[in-house]
């Protein structure tokens, strides 16, 4: 018997099993109305609204729906009333500058676009053929109450969800997410993670980051209890974990810190003690960092791998039996590994050191990219463009990255990008940008700058000229201005030179 794989069975086992179960806690500080706490049977008859009213307005199978948000329960909902009824989500990053989400709604043909208030008036430029405004026109958004959407057809194989990463091309490339990744993921992770319905998640990973690690579907299949965070607050972190009996999170580097610093200044004793698991990828932490978090917030710490073209799971290192008797540094030192692959996860490495996956959790293409596509898919391996060594024991250690991203705070930035807004200020002639070792965002961005002859441009001026043409946290930090770039003799910039100063004394090149 074979029976497709699809996002539905999450919301419809939530639905049969853990119906008068609270399924979600809405983000309570919010333009929009918040929507009131929804049982699982609630949010299973919310989405199905959703559904018949794309029903109405014309949009079918296949056609896709892009959603500029911030965490929100209707959010949520979406994964399910999109991609459950055969549509295709397309969750955009509302940090974006206006002509970025336009490139991507445009790229990816939605047809609808949904926008969260807090961006209506900044993206008012970004439209498709039907535009909503999140808590503002539901009325639109979701069909009378008892609505019955068309019936779908399942396919495990199509196109559930197209998430925009930055690449090594000054454009996003639109990941394509099928039903079965998706499903292979959420089940793989919640294995990993020991996800039961005894546990409480705090969404403060934005959804829109890899669908939110594919834990929205994972913890609805498991019937957890899922609690909305809107805005990253360390201290708001700490009062979710102790009103709401959290147990376990997913997060940046950065993340990590600002709760770590919320704490030294916590009355009483840290939430969650002995209870809370947090699980943390984007950049591989310091050690000195995961030892915090067992020894002063007593939380399990927990790292993974992967990217958002593999769903993304592609590594799990969390602590073991045959670790309990070590101290907390030396199991700190295990743990800033990678981590061990995932079930159904095979690792290789091409014979310059760069990680290669097979799985059934890697993505279908790029949305109309089909060189990039059969680059990345080359001899049936995704190229997963970090260079990285594997152990005797299995796990994994990510060493240095072969593309030009720089991970800083947990978002991808291309290096590409970042030197074309530079290479576009008239007094700049060369530029590198390169990403180098930060305590907190765990990288961030620096620009080697060469300037035109007779040409003066201070580094404030660089770093605003970036952040009005691109999203901020895409904008360097810091600016050096050189004489020169070293190059080859062929003319290319040697990236991991210019990078190596910066990282002396360390094993890694990422941080």
């Amino acid at each position: 018997m074979l029976v497709p794989m699809t996002v539905n069975d999450f919301i419809d086992r939530a639905a049969a099993v853990y119906g008068e179960r609270t399924g979600v806690v809405d983000e309570p500080s919010q333009p929009a109305d918040p929507l009131p706490d929804l049982t699982y049977a609630e949010i299973a008859a919310l989405a199905a609204r959703q559904a018949a009213a794309l029903d109405e307005l014309g949009i079918e199978v296949g056609d896709r729906v892009a959603i500029v948000s911030h965490n929100a329960a209707r959010m949520l909902v979406g994964f399910f009333a999109v991609c459950g009824s055969g549509r295709v989500y397309v969750p955009v990053n509302f940090r974006l500058r206006p002509d970025e989400v336009r490139y991507i709604v445009e790229h990816s043909g939605a047809r609808v676009l949904l926008v969260d208030p807090e961006v209506d008036e900044a993206l008012s430029s970004v439209t498709a053929e039907h535009r909503f405004v999140l808590g503002r026109d539901d009325g639109s958004l979701y069909a009378p109450e008892g609505a019955t959407p068309r019936p779908w057809e399942r396919d495990e194989n199509a196109t559930a969800t197209i998430n925009y990463t930055s690449g090594t091309t000054a454009r996003p490339k639109g990941v394509q997410i099928t039903h079965r990744n998706i499903w292979t993921n959420a089940l793989t992770f919640a294995l990993h993670a020991g996800v039961s319905d005894r546990d409480v998640y705090l969404h403060t990973l934005p959804m829109f980051h890899a669908n939110g690690w594919g834990m929205p579907f994972a913890t609805t299949g498991l019937g957890v209890k899922q609690v909305v965070l809107r805005k990253v607050d360390g201290a708001e972190i700490l009062r979710r974990v102790r009103d709401h009996g959290v147990t376990f999170m997913c997060a940046a580097p950065a993340v990590v810190n600002a709760v770590l610093e919320a704490a030294q200044s916590w009355d009483g004793e840290v939430p969650g003690r002995d209870r809370v698991r947090i699980i943390v990828a984007g950049a591989p932490p310091p050690t000195k960092t995961v030892a915090r978090v067992e020894a002063e917030l007593g939380w399990e710490f927990m790292q993974i791998y992967g990217l958002t073209e593999t769903s993304p799971l592609l590594t799990i290192n969390r602590t073991r039996a045959e670790w309990d008797e070590l101290s907390t540094e030396e199991r700190a030192e295990r743990l800033v590994r990678a981590g061990a692959p995932a079930l159904g996860v095979t690792l290789s490495l091409s014979p310059d050191a760069e990680v290669l996956a097979r799985s059934n959790v890697v993505l279908e293409g790029y949305w109309e990219q089909p060189e990039e596509s059969e680059r990345a898919l080359e001899d049936g391996w995704f190229h997963t463009g970090d260079g990285g060594t594997i152990g005797d024991d299995g796990y994994l250690t990510i060493s240095d990255r072969k593309k030009d991203v720089i991970i800083t705070g947990g978002e991808n930035v291309s290096s590409i990008e970042v030197e074309d807004v530079i290479f576009s200020h008239p007094a700049v002639t060369e530029v590198a940008v390169i990403g180098v070792p930060d305590e907190k965002w765990g990288e961030t961005i620096k620009a080697l700058v060469v300037l035109a002859p007779g040409e003066s441009v201070g580094e404030a001026e660089l770093i605003a000229w970036c952040k009005e043409k691109a999203a901020g946290y895409k904008a360097p930090t810091s600016v050096e201005f050189r004489d020169e770039l070293a190059r080859t003799a062929t003319g290319k910039l040697q990236k991991f030179k210019l990078r190596a100063p910066y990282w002396e004394g360390r094993d890694r090149q990422v941080n």
